[in-house]
C-alpha cells in the first residue's frame, strides 16, 4: 500500500508541477499592455468584450498585466513552485507556495467562469492535487501545528 501512496504522490507533483511551470510560462509569452490601451479601444469604437461576464475576466487578468510586476510575478512563482514540485525533495515547499495559486485558479474560475465547467472541474483536481500533497506530508508539518513543548511554562 504504502508504494502505490509513494506513486500516487510523485504522480501528483509531476501532474502540479508541470501545471505550474507551463502556467508561468505563459506569463511571459506577451509585453504587458499599457494602462491606457482599454481606454483606445473603447474610443477606437471597437468591442472590449461580448459581454460582461468575459468584461470581468479581462479586466481581472489587464489588471495584473498592466502593473508591469504582478503579471511577471506570478509567473516567477509559478515556475518556482513547478520546479520545486518536480524537483521531488523540495516537492512539499512547491506544494505549500502553489497553494494559494491554485486556491486563487480555482476561485478565479468558481467565480468569474462558472459555465466552462470543464475548466472548473480542472482547477478543482489541481486544487485536490496541490492539497493531497501537503496531506501526504503531514507527519512533516503536524509539529508546526502541535508542539508539546511550547505548551510548557517552565
Amino acid at each position: 500500500m504504502k508504494k502505490y501512496l509513494k506513486i500516487i504522490r510523485i504522480l501528483f507533483t509531476l501532474i502540479l508541477g508541470g501545471m505550474m511551470i507551463l502556467g508561468g510560462l505563459h506569463k511571459f509569452e506577451s509585453p504587458s499592455p499599457a494602462p491606457t490601451e482599454v481606454v483606445e479601444t473603447i474610443k477606437k469604437g471597437k468591442e472590449v468584450a461580448p459581454n460582461t461576464e468575459v468584461l470581468k475576466i479581462k479586466n481581472y487578468v489587464f489588471g495584473m498585466q498592466q502593473t508591469n510586476y504582478f503579471w511577471q510575478f506570478l509567473g516567477f512563482v509559478e515556475l518556482l513552485a513547478g520546479v520545486l514540485l518536480i524537483s521531488q525533495v523540495f516537492s512539499l515547499m512547491g506544494a505549500i507556495i502553489a497553494l494559494p495559486v491554485t486556491i486563487n485558479i480555482f476561485l478565479f474560475h468558481f467565480f468569474l467562469e462558472p459555465n466552462e465547467l470543464g475548466e472548473l472541474i480542472q482547477m478543482t483536481i489541481l486544487l485536490l492535487i496541490n492539497l493531497a500533497i501537503i496531506g501526504f506530508s503531514f507527519k512533516l508539518w503536524k509539529p508546526m501545528l502541535y508542539n508539546r513543548s511550547a505548551l510548557k511554562f517552565s
